[in-house]
């Protein structure tokens, strides 16, 4: 199968600066061939890179790069974009950012990348960066259920105004954000300026951050680790994680972390309520620390119900 490209999803509640951010992307030679997915063309400024129109939702900007109107189903904008290099009407592109509304839920456009058969062939999830606005995030947290999904699937959290808010409520966002999401890394952004490569790195897992601090940052979301000392079957880790979010994967709302099945490398898990990546295997483990570790962020699910639910299914795969 060829080389799949991935697709960076641009979230953050309504003012929150994402599209400051994504016009800044786009002027950025790092950025590379790409192509911008966005739900309005309009919400985008970036009449300053246009190049020429192609059609009614579809623009060439000046660096190369494509911006097209989302208009219809996600997959059927992958697909066609795929279909239009093909024919040449577009130039190539090695990735693709799609720009969500400021009340999007992240996790549907995730699924759709793992789950439709066409499009999983030909692309592959990449980051999710997720912009929280430093004046209103802390009551945003509070108030909008949007936002706080957006926080918790992320794995770049861009904190954007910090330049504007005083510096202690930039540093208590900070930390509340480390709270709800562990495993993601928090960055600012002055302006929307913000390293292209660090925001578009792959969201693989650091074993060293996963640590959780001590004040959660929800009164119903609880982050929480849970560690294993000895290897873990895959198997029947893999059937357990899949009952689970079965049954209760709108409130599995994070599950990240690397896990130790006894080969030479780790197993990367990274699922966002119901949609699970395809298990990465890698060469090699980044430190001495031999342990699988698994952040979950949950609403609602102690780690207690999960180690028992976990040790209960283990006990019955052990028995048969």
């Amino acid at each position: 199968m060829a080389e799949r490209l991935p697709v960076v999803v641009v979230t953050g509640f309504l003012g929150s600066g994402k599209t400051t951010l994504l016009s800044r992307l786009l002027g950025r030679p790092e950025l590379g061939e790409a192509a911008v997915i966005v739900n309005e063309l309009g919400e985008v400024a970036i009449d300053h890179h246009l190049l020429r129109r192609v059609d009614e939702r579809t623009v060439l900007l000046g660096n190369g790069c494509v911006c097209c109107t989302l208009r219809g189903d996600l997959a059927d904008e992958l697909r066609d974009l795929l279909s239009r290099r093909t024919r040449g009407e577009i130039p190539p592109f090695r990735r693709v950012l799609v720009e969500t509304t400021g009340l999007a839920d992240p996790a549907p456009v995730l699924n759709t990348v793992l789950t439709e058969p066409v499009v999983q062939h030909h692309f592959e999830p990449g980051a999710v960066i997720a912009t929280v606005d430093a004046l209103n995030g802390n009551g945003q947290l509070d108030r909008d259920e949007e936002t706080l999904k957006q926080v918790v699937v992320a794995d770049r959290l861009v904190v954007t105004k910090a330049d504007v808010a005083e510096r202690g409520a930039v540093d208590v966002l900070e930390e509340r954000l480390r709270g709800l999401n562990p495993a993601a890394d928090v960055l600012k952004a002055s302006f929307g300026d913000a390293d292209p490569a660090r925001l578009l790195a792959p969201g693989n897992v650091d074993p060293r951050r996963l640590r959780l601090p001590t004040e959660p940052g929800h009164p119903d979301v609880h982050p929480f680790v849970l560690f294993f000392d000895r290897p873990v079957d895959w198997t029947a880790f893999g059937i357990w994680l899949t009952m689970l979010l079965a049954s209760r994967g709108a409130d599995v709302l994070r599950v990240k972390g690397l896990l130790n099945v006894g080969a030479p490398g780790p197993v990367v898990l990274n699922g966002v309520q119901h949609a699970v990546h395809p298990p990465e295997h890698l060469d090699a483990w980044p430190d001495d620390d031999r342990r699988s570790r698994i952040v979950f962020i949950a609403r609602g699910i102690g780690k207690c119900e999960v180690e028992e639910s976990l040790a209960a299914f283990d006990a019955a795969a052990q028995r048969h």
